[in-house]
C-alpha cells in the first residue's frame, strides 16, 4: 500500500517518532540511506514561491541518491489542460515520489488517490506538515524529549501553520496552545481531530485569546507571518491589526519556561515578532530552517522504504 503524507496526522505517533529518529541519524550521516539511488527521479511541483522548501527538497533528494525534477508554475499542464487525476496517473509511472507545494488540500488528496508513488504535501492552504517535522526535530535537539512539553503558537490561529502545530504537536504528545484573537482561531474540525489524537498521545490542545496566559510556563514559543501567501495584507499587519497583541516580545518570552523561539520564516521583525526575540539567544530559527532538510530526507526515506 502506497503511503502519503498530506497532513500531520498521516503519521501515527509511533511512526512520527521513527521519522524523527531517522532524521537524527541522517543529520549525523547524511549519505547513510539512498532510497532514490539510480538515480531515481523525484518530482517537486511548485504552485507557490519558495526558498526553504525548494532548496531543502532538491538537496535532500540528491543526498538520497536521486534527481530532483523541479516543476515551476506554467511548466506543466497540471490544473488547466490536464486534470489532477490524469497528471498523477502519468507522473507516478515515471517518478518515485511527488512533492507538491500548492493551494488546495483537496487537490493533494486527489493526487494521492491516483498516484502509485508517495505524495508529500510541501505546503497547502490548510497544512504545512513538513515544517512541523522540522520544528519537532529542533525542539528535540534543544529541549530533549518532546512529549509533555508545552508549545504556544501566537498570531493567526486559522492558518495552515496553526493547524499543523495543533495536529503535529499533539501527535507528538505536546501540550499545544493556540493564542489568537476571536475570529482567527482554528476550525472546529481541526480542534476535534487534535482532541482525538490527544487520547492516544497524552498531549492536549488549548485555544485562547489571552497571549500572556498562553506564554506562561511554555517551553516553546512560535509564530508565523500574519499575512499568509495569497492573502490581502489590508488590516492584518498594521498597528491596528487584531494580531498586534499577539506579537512575540521579550515580555512573552520571559513568561515562559526558559523557552526557545521558532519561526518557519520568512519573518517580519516588528510585526509578528520583535527583532530582540528573533535575533536573540533563545531563537533557533536557523537550526529550524536547516532541519527542513534532515526531516524531509527522513520522511522520504520512511515512505519510500515502505
Amino acid at each position: 500500500m502506497t503511503r502519503h503524507f498530506l497532513k500531520d496526522s498521516d503519521l501515527g505517533p509511533a511512526e512520527l517518532g521513527k521519522v524523527l529518529d531517522l532524521a537524527i541519524e541522517l543529520k549525523a550521516a547524511p549519505y547513510a540511506r539512498t532510497p532514490l539511488a539510480g538515480p531515481q527521479t523525484a518530482a517537486v511541483i511548485f504552485d507557490k514561491t519558495s526558498t526553504r522548501t525548494r532548496v531543502s527538497f532538491a538537496a535532500g533528494i540528491a543526498a538520497l541518491g536521486g534527481q530532483p525534477l523541479i516543476i515551476n508554475p506554467g511548466e506543466a499542464q497540471l490544473g488547466h489542460k490536464e486534470s489532477i487525476a490524469d497528471t498523477a496517473e502519468v507522473m507516478s509511472r515515471m517518478v518515485s515520489t511527488i512533492i507538491w507545494r500548492t493551494y488546495s488540500q483537496a487537490g493533494l488528496v486527489e493526487m494521492a488517490e491516483h498516484s502509485r508513488v508517495p505524495v508529500i504535501n510541501a505546503l497547502s492552504d490548510d497544512f504545512h506538515p513538513c515544517q512541523i517535522l522540522a520544528d519537532l526535530l529542533t525542539i528535540r535537539e534543544h529541549r530533549g524529549d518532546i512529549a509533555g512539553q508545552t508549545m504556544t503558537y501566537f498570531g493567526d490561529g486559522a492558518n495552515n501553520m496553526a493547524n499543523s502545530y495543533a495536529l503535529g504537536g499533539v501527535n507528538a504528545g505536546m501540550h499545544v496552545r493556540i493564542a489568537a484573537p476571536a475570529g482567527h482561531q482554528p476550525a472546529a474540525a481541526v480542534i476535534a481531530e487534535a482532541e482525538a489524537l490527544s487520547t492516544q498521545t497524552g498531549g492536549s490542545l488549548t485555544v485562547t485569546d489571552d497571549p500572556v496566559a498562553a506564554a506562561n510556563g511554555a517551553d516553546v514559543l512560535v509564530t508565523d507571518t500574519w499575512v499568509s501567501m495569497g492573502q490581502d495584507a489590508a488590516g492584518r499587519d498594521d498597528e491596528a491589526s487584531p494580531f498586534m497583541p499577539f506579537q512575540v516580545s521579550q515580555e512573552l518570552m520571559d513568561a515562559g519556561n526558559d523557552p526557545i523561539f521558532l519561526h518557519c520564516l520568512p519573518a517580519y521583525r516588528g510585526k509578528e515578532v520583535t527583532a530582540e526575540v528573533i535575533d536573540g539567544p533563545a531563537s533557533v530559527v536557523f537550526d529550524e530552517a536547516e532541519n527542513r532538510l534532515h526531516a524531509q530526507k527522513a520522511l522520504m526515506t520512511y515512505l519510500l522504504e515502505r
